[in-house]
């Protein structure tokens, strides 16, 4: 499971190129992300420069994340989304729904294939 850690891997295909080699096959990877092609992944992407933090971040979209992990030999790729209003806004009961485009915090998962 990586939960808004992708942003900050040296490398993201050997991220994940290490993850299936350690997964039994038909394992699972969990991929939790701000979506860079969200509201705030554009908000966070617009601090980046004067942020402590976010500076050495490489923000992805989704489909980078897809496919990353189609090169890495996943697949059966699941997608979930939830954060549809502002951080400020949101309640503690946010919706979740099926794909990516809409919410700025996507889950994405995905299956290693046999050996």
């Amino acid at each position: 499971m990586l939960v808004t850690t992708v942003c900050f891997v040296d490398d993201l295909d050997e991220t994940f190129r290490e993850a299936r080699r350690v997964l039994r096959p038909r394992g699972r990877i969990v991929v939790g992300l701000v979506d860079r092609d969200s509201p705030l992944g554009r908000a966070y992407l617009a601090r980046q420069a004067t942020s402590v933090f976010y500076r050495p971040a490489e923000f992805y979209g989704v489909r980078d994340i897809d496919e990353a992990l189609r090169r890495a030999g996943f697949g059966t790729l699941r997608f979930r989304q939830t954060l549809f209003v502002p951080p400020e806004e949101a309640g503690p009961h946010e919706p979740v729904r099926e794909g990516y485009g809409e919410g700025s915090f996507v889950v994405v998962s995905a299956t290693a294939g046999g050996k």
